[in-house]
């Protein structure tokens, strides 16, 4: 489970990418290719590397005008699966 205070980043060899021939958004790995709506493109492209998870579900609540809560909880549990299949790791 990540915390509040955890900083999420994308590993080494890890990064978002446009795919402009299916026309969407994805995540590259090495070997692996993971498919992003547009809700996990907007929580990926949050993600630096410096902000805790706390300030990026702040920053996505005031983004899209949502209840922080909400947001933080569905974010968690999006970043959760995709720590779960190391396509993020964690900074404490």
């Amino acid at each position: 489970m990540i915390g509040p205070e955890d900083i999420p980043v994308l590993p080494r060899g890890v990064r978002l990418h446009r795919d402009r021939v299916r026309g969407g958004w994805v995540l590259l790995a090495p070997e692996r290719t993971l498919a992003l709506d547009e809700t996990g493109r907007a929580i990926l492209a949050e993600i630096d590397g410096i902000r805790s998870f706390a300030a990026i579900a702040a920053a996505l609540a005031t983004a899209y005008d949502a209840p922080e809560a909400e947001i933080a909880a569905d974010s968690q549990g999006f970043l959760g699966a995709l720590l779960d299949r190391r396509f993020l790791e964690i900074r404490q």
